[in-house]
């Protein structure tokens, strides 16, 4: 399929954007090596004048898109009311820059690798007049909780500045792990190395050669052979709080990839039925001193039932 030429206006959604970016955000399903000759080739106009990919984008200027083919055959998947719905009833907080959504654990933040729709795909489907919708931030696909998406792409900026500094935004997440946490555990201070399987499979490892990670954790309640901890990640590495659990000794409970399949089985008995892991508050300043934003999501009912029956 080939499109008409498109003429934009950058808004206060686009602004301060590198021109490959918007391009590779406006042509859904065009090659990015084709997005990229169009532009060396002085067919994408700013202003009716040549641009090179890394130009930043100011309010007011003038993009001129060429006809491209796009990709055929890709029949875009559509949420569908079920999930609408859901999603609806899962933003926390929304204002005009910004919105928080606690993310249901089994839909992943974005499509890609086999995924043909995620969180956000969903959300830009809702809400079409929103010329900008962007992850701030990712989630694992299992771990449900808060999750920030900027409306804008100042809000956009200044959050990821923020997740740059160690403890400039404060997120808190509950993990039921194996075993007794030791009340003296309260830091895990271990460098982490993603690796690649040969299957394509992501693994995370404490490694002297990886990144540098800290994660401070804090006992909430015990049980009987596992206890219900609060993880403050200081760091944002893949992973990062399922490893440092383990590398204490203590599994999260319902971790297919790092935790402990008998005891796992086990827990089925008292209603476990997936990762334990949930993305329970976010707090960070707002821009130009309005204040600080805090925002908290329940426990979904399915992890609170696993602690009612261990109760």
């Amino acid at each position: 399929m080939t499109s008409n030429v498109q003429l934009h206006t950058i808004t206060e959604a686009n602004e301060g954007q590198r021109l490959d970016n918007f391009l590779l955000g406006h042509l859904k399903g065009v090659p990015k090596s084709m997005i990229y000759r169009i532009i060396r080739k002085g067919e994408v106009r700013v202003n009716k004048g040549r641009a090179k990919p890394e130009r930043k984008l100011v309010l007011g200027d003038i993009v001129r898109i060429p006809p491209v083919r796009e990709a055929e055959g890709k029949v875009p998947v559509k949420a569908s009311s079920g999930l609408r719905q859901l999603l609806t009833d899962s933003i926390l907080y929304e204002d005009k820059a910004l919105m928080v959504v606690n993310k249901p654990s089994g839909l992943a933040v974005h499509g890609g690798s086999g995924i043909s729709l995620g969180l956000i795909e969903s959300l830009r489907q809702m809400v079409p007049e929103n010329s900008f919708l962007e992850l701030v931030h990712r989630l694992d696909r299992d771990t449900s909780g808060c999750v920030l998406v900027a409306k804008k792409r100042s809000m956009l900026v200044y959050l990821q500045d923020l997740f740059r500094g160690e403890k400039k935004i404060d997120k808190r997440y509950m993990a039921l792990v194996k075993g007794r946490w030791p009340n003296r555990g309260k830091v895990v201070d271990a460098p982490l190395q993603k690796n690649e399987l040969q299957s394509g499979e992501r693994v995370v490892r404490v490694s002297l050669e990886g990144k540098a990670s800290k994660t401070e954790f804090e006992v909430v309640q015990r049980f009987e052979e596992s206890t219900l901890i609060e993880a403050r990640p200081i760091t944002g590495r893949t992973h990062q709080i399922r490893v440092h659990a383990l590398h204490k000794g203590h599994p999260l409970v319902g971790d297919e990839k790092y935790g402990d399949e008998d005891f796992n089985r086990q827990m089925k008995s008292a209603g476990s039925k997936r990762l334990f892991l949930h993305a329970a508050s976010l707090s960070f300043p707002l821009p130009e001193g309005a204040g600080r934003l805090q925002v908290k999501a329940p426990l979904p009912s399915e992890l609170q039932t696993v602690l009612n029956n261990l109760e």
